[in-house]
């Protein structure tokens, strides 16, 4: 085993790790850096299984860090975008209302949306709706001109050569043991290697509480995972969609509902839908892991949570199981749709915190600990704002340091 003095250490390979990394070695390029990545490659789980939509800020309650990370974020990966070569495009997004009990909903989302700086909104009738869409049907839609997609994993591998290139270090296959405290720093073990540490940053994704803890630190919420299934379009289905094709979301709920994408890469998808997972890394439909099933099962935040919200999942459940109740989902938006038209499946795994009293954490949830800085709740944006959140979490680190 082998003994190496760093300043830093990063824990996760993911999008917020690695612009986490990348921001501090801009800002201080003599430092000793090393991020640890339990993974064979980096990127392997929220930052790869997502549907690269960049957003814009429609959702966010203004003044909120999502709201503020996510236009800073938007701005700051558009340029990053250019100056890389990566392809990104802004297709612009539609937020469909179909009945007229959606209605409210969407007004206020357009309130939402200027006063988080949106600007070139447009509320359309269905014929506006139909000028920019003809395939969709819906009585009212907000249009974002300013939602787009990218290959976040793309963007991650570019992440990863700015750090190495400036002398950080990524070590793969390196999953977290254990962290001692010391009067000066921490002791870090991981992959075979003891590091020796002044200040330590987590960013573990669906493994975030459990990080955190290790490290000593309550971080006040558990991480309850949910599958997200998408569908690929048949080619002709697919040829009908322009954009980004989204319902009007649950004000409740932090999942945006089951929309219809057009990707980077030209595909559409459907979805996704959000099942509860008894397995944080498994993207299979029957995935079980005994450790995940049981933290889950016990946790009481999750069952005053289930106590609640047990209808909705159940029909969660029977979208996942059903195809057809999955296409019911979709046909109010694009009725000629047919199940034929639902292909090949994909799945990602959404870390979501959840709270004690059994709320869901709806913002960036840091944790501070003797040395430390623990990113335990990253929601969505975290993809689309990674470099702002970068960012911020270096002045952190930074501060740290220096204290």
């Amino acid at each position: 085993m082998t003994d190496d003095v760093v300043d830093v250490v990063i824990v996760g390979g993911g999008l917020v790790g690695l612009a986490t990394a990348k921001a501090l070695l801009a800002a201080r390029p003599e430092l000793r850096l090393t991020v640890l990545e339990k993974e064979s490659a980096i990127a392997q789980h929220q930052s790869s299984h997502n549907s690269g939509v960049v957003h814009a800020g429609v959702y966010y309650t203004p003044g909120s860090n999502k709201a503020r990370f996510c236009t800073a974020g938007r701005l700051a990966l558009e340029e990053y975008a250019a100056q890389r070569g990566i392809p990104i495009q802004r297709l612009g997004k539609l937020v469909v209302a179909v009945r007229d009990d959606e209605l409210g909903r969407l007004d206020n989302l357009v309130k939402r949306a200027e006063a988080n700086g949106l600007t070139g909104l447009e509320v359309l009738d269905s014929t506006g709706l139909h000028e920019y869409e003809p395939h969709i049907a819906g009585i009212r839609a907000l249009r974002v001109p300013q939602s787009g997609v990218i290959d976040f994993a793309l963007v991650a591998q570019e992440y990863a050569t700015d750090v190495r290139q400036a002398g950080g270090e990524i070590a793969l296959g390196a999953a977290l043991e254990a962290v001692d405290h010391r009067s000066d720093g921490l002791t870090v073990t991981a992959g075979g290697r003891t590091l020796h540490t002044r200040f330590l940053v987590t960013c573990a994704g669906l493994q975030s509480d459990r990080v955190a803890r290790l490290a000593g630190v309550d971080p006040g919420v558990s991480i309850i995972p949910f599958r997200g299934d998408w569908y690929t379009l048949s080619s002709s289905s697919a040829a009908l969609i322009r954009s980004m094709i989204y319902p009007v979301p649950d004000p409740e709920l932090p999942f945006l509902g089951v929309h219809l994408t057009r990707r980077i890469d030209g595909a559409v998808w459907a979805g996704p839908n959000a099942v509860l997972s008894l397995a944080r890394e498994g993207y299979g439909r029957h995935d079980f892991k005994r450790r995940d099933a049981g933290d889950v099962l016990r946790d009481k935040g999750f069952r005053k949570l289930a106590r609640r919200w047990w209808k909705t999942g159940a029909g969660e459940l029977w979208r996942a199981a059903s195809k057809r109740a999955y296409l019911r989902s979709v046909i109010p938006y694009m009725p000629s749709l047919k199940l034929s038209d639902l292909e090949s499946h994909f799945s990602g795994i959404r870390a979501q915190a959840v709270a004690r009293d059994g709320s869901m954490v709806d913002d960036f949830h840091l944790v501070e600990g003797p040395r430390a800085l623990h990113v335990v709740n990253a929601p969505s944006p975290a993809a689309t704002a990674s470099l702002a959140i970068g960012n911020h979490l270096s002045e952190r680190a930074l501060a740290g340091l220096d204290a």
